[in-house]
């Protein structure tokens, strides 16, 4: 699309236009006298009153000297002519107020006429020569014909550089728009440019609207402002709903759906591009438009008409790349952006919301994933409308919201307050709850993403507490996450590197005194002969998701020292491993307790797989379905912790046990009141389930006799011995194979 530069012969018929600055009449020239003579401006007043110069009335603005007017230009930046005097406060005052008017205020389109008494004073070559003036005239020779005349000669010369002007930032938008169409603000800029620009080629002001109709992934399709420019500057990229002119809502809806131009007594409005990427332009006419104006519309529009395409079509790539297509709110990457753009003042409180829903993947699982899907809109809706335009909200994750306000509005009470009534979803009624991760931003560092990062801290702080729906971001939380990523990383390594341990605790039949079997416990060694404590490190490994691999390992560790321990001379000696709910989901957990037993060619009533009430509790069918399976391997099953945990009795029932272990904490509060009853029921239970039952944390004779008194068949604990490795095992049972006596402790 190329542009000479010339006033075709259509802009030329434009002269009686007007092309003013937004907010002027259309009707009305600005023209300023300057004079420090009164007489002078009466005298021009009468020239100029009632008259009207290329079909327009003249406004009168009026200054006693050089500074007067200057301030009046920099009120009316609209002034089509200056009627200048040369000499007033000073002797070259109106020449000095030249070079201000074109040096200083850039004010290059307003045309000035220089008038002067004294024509010796400044020599007419000189000056024309030296100064950008239009006319220079001597008052004498000023009258109301010649007045007239340089008038008109300057209105038109003003109209035509107006109008050249108005060609060139409108072009300038349009390309700025159209060679950088990925900038979010591009369809913008582009709207506005063609508006400027048609509005030049009509000799209008540069005001008027640009819309499209939108298509929203929910099928509803709605009307949104693209571009506005002068008086509808503030509807820029909203609703046409919010036009109050329900007139000319009704036009540009008209022109959208006839798909064609509307020239219309005192308005236009045009159509361009074809569906789905289509616009409509509304301007204010004042008057018909002429068929030769047409015609050059029409012809720019074309032009025009494949770039706008390619603007919209990116700019809705743009709005996929930033927008959740499911909620209608931002997604992550504009939520990111948010987080590192958003400014607040002095004063208030900004803070970041992370907010996950509880059970949603039950939902969505259970229900349906469209009615997960009405779910999440619900959620959306109700966010918005409990916390309004002062408040950023998006989706970041599946299930995930993320919101950006003063913590007067956003606080924990008000968030989980919103959750009170249930979520309409489809025909279902759900009434669910949320976590919340809450950061003051002043905490939370500058970056976008550090900011998230940290929100996500404190919202997985909240989803470890038992006691609490939320937590607020402290420094402290990230050492922590840090310290616990090195962990993982260093466990990895450790484990490829074969440097963690298997040791075994011995088990004691209480009557025969026999070392019965032993509990494998993971050991990992530091170089400085120190030990990282199982406590800190296992659940890193389960929250990582590599206590899968570790157990395996650990599976087929033990499978290798029972083998080696038959080799030796202790055939018949069991191993417990305790298991985590992680690797009962792996799919290959069964086929890989097999591979090992077939391996290590061991009998499998030596593994005793140990699982605790929250493992069987998380998701019992998946849990009870392997253990049959095991079962029927011949591998033996102990229900570890008992009685520290919230199992159901109905469970218990149908789990394929063969003993159950009463927890170290019983044992130990044994002499505490209705501590002795806690074991007594314990014990009584696993007798009537037909279990053999195991204290663990014996630690006293006293305390050995108690659980001895009630049944309990066997007992582990530092009474007897430690945990110790494969070599040290060999040797303690080899130092006891005959029964040992009496209740004192062994060594």
């Amino acid at each position: 699309m190329e542009y000479s530069g010339q006033i075709s012969a259509n802009t030329q018929s434009n002269v009686n236009k007007q092309i003013s600055r937004a907010g002027h009449p259309q009707d009305t020239w600005y023209v300023l006298i300057v004079d420090d003579d009164i007489e002078v401006h009466d005298v021009t007043r009468l020239s100029l009153h009632n008259i009207r110069l290329l079909g327009r009335r003249v406004k009168l603005f009026h200054a006693m000297s050089g500074a007067e007017a200057k301030g009046i230009l920099q009120q009316e930046p609209g002034m089509a002519v200056v009627l200048l005097d040369v000499v007033m406060e000073q002797p070259d005052a109106g020449l000095r107020l030249v070079q201000t008017i074109r040096d200083e205020l850039r004010m290059q389109e307003v045309r000035i006429i220089l008038r002067t008494g004294q024509p010796g004073y400044a020599p007419e070559e000189k000056v024309i020569h030296d100064y950008d003036i239009n006319d220079y005239k001597t008052k004498q020779d000023l009258t109301h014909t010649h007045l007239i005349t340089s008038m008109v000669a300057c209105l038109r010369s003003y109209q035509q550089i107006k109008t050249i002007n108005q060609n060139r930032a409108g072009l300038q938008k349009i390309i700025a728009a159209s060679s950088n169409l990925l900038e979010i603000q591009s369809i913008q800029a582009f709207s506005d440019g063609v508006i400027t620009q048609i509005a030049s080629l009509l000799g209008l002001s540069a005001e008027g609207l640009m819309c499209a109709v939108l298509q929203d992934q929910g099928n509803d399709a709605a009307t949104r402002i693209l571009g506005a420019a002068g008086q509808y500057a503030d509807l820029n990229q909203q609703s046409l709903d919010l036009l109050e002119d329900s007139h000319r809502r009704t036009v540009i809806r008209r022109c959208l759906d006839e798909q064609q131009h509307l020239y219309l007594a005192d308005e236009t409005v045009l159509y361009i591009g074809k569906e789905p990427h289509a616009a409509a332009i509304y301007l204010h006419t004042s008057r018909p438009i002429e068929e030769s104006d047409r015609e050059l519309i029409e012809l720019f529009l074309k032009n025009i008409s494949i770039a706008y395409q390619n603007v919209s079509l990116f700019q809705k790539l743009s709005a996929t790349a930033f927008a959740d297509p499911l909620t209608r709110l931002a997604n992550r990457n504009e939520f990111i952006r948010l987080l590192h753009e958003t400014r607040f003042p002095d004063g208030a409180n900004p803070v970041v919301v992370l907010l996950d829903l509880k059970h949603f993947s039950e939902i969505n699982d259970g229900l349906g994933q469209d009615v997960g899907d009405d779910l999440l809109r619900a959620v959306a809706r109700r966010l918005q409308l409990t916390f309004g335009q002062d408040t950023a909200i998006a989706r970041i994750d599946a299930d995930v919201f993320g919101l950006i306000g003063d913590e007067t509005i956003l606080n924990p009470l008000s968030i989980l307050a919103s959750f009170d009534t249930p979520f309409e979803s489809g025909d279902q009624q759900l009434l669910i709850s949320a976590t919340l991760g809450i950061g003051q931003l002043e905490l939370m560092g500058e970056a976008g993403l550090t900011r998230l990062k940290r929100a996500y801290i404190a919202l997985n702080a909240a989803k470890r507490s038992l006691l609490s729906n939320y937590a607020y971001y402290v420094p402290k939380m990230e050492e922590d996450t840090e310290q616990r990523l090195l962990i993982s990383r260093a466990l990895r390594d450790a484990l490829a590197r074969r440097q963690l341990q298997v040791w075994y605790q011995p088990q004691f039949d209480l009557s025969s005194r026999e070392v019965t079997g032993v509990e494998a416990l993971l050991r990992w060694p530091q170089n400085d002969g120190d030990f990282i404590p199982p406590s800190v490190f296992i659940p890193i490994a389960e929250h990582s998701g590599l206590i899968v691999d570790i157990g395996f390992w650990v599976i087929d560790q033990v499978c290798s020292d029972l083998a080696e321990l038959s080799s030796e001379g202790f055939p018949n000696l069991r191993s417990a491993i305790n298991i985590s709910m992680q690797q009962f989901r792996s799919p290959s957990f069964i086929s890989g307790i097999m591979q090992s037993l077939s391996n290590s060619k061991i009998d499998a009533a030596r593994i005793e797989l140990e699982i605790t009430e929250s493992v069987l509790m998380d998701e019992p069918e998946v849990v009870i379905k392997a253990l049959r399976q095991l079962k029927q391997l011949g591998i033996t099953i102990s229900i570890d912790d008992f009685g520290t945990g919230f199992s159901s009795l109905s469970y218990l029932r149908h789990l394929p046990l063969d003993r159950m272990k009463v927890d170290r904490s019983f044992v130990r509060d044994i002499n505490q009141p209705g501590g002795h009853v806690i074991i007594e029921s314990i014990l009584s239970l696993g007798h009537q389930l037909g279990l053999r039952t195991i204290a663990e944390g014996i630690e006293t004779a006293e305390q050995e006799t108690f659980v001895r008194k009630h049944g309990c068949h066997e007992g582990q604990g530092y009474l007897y011995a430690q945990a110790m490795p494969l070599e040290a095992l060999k040797r303690f049972i080899e130092q006891r194979r005959t029964p040992l006596s009496g209740a004192a402790p062994l060594p």
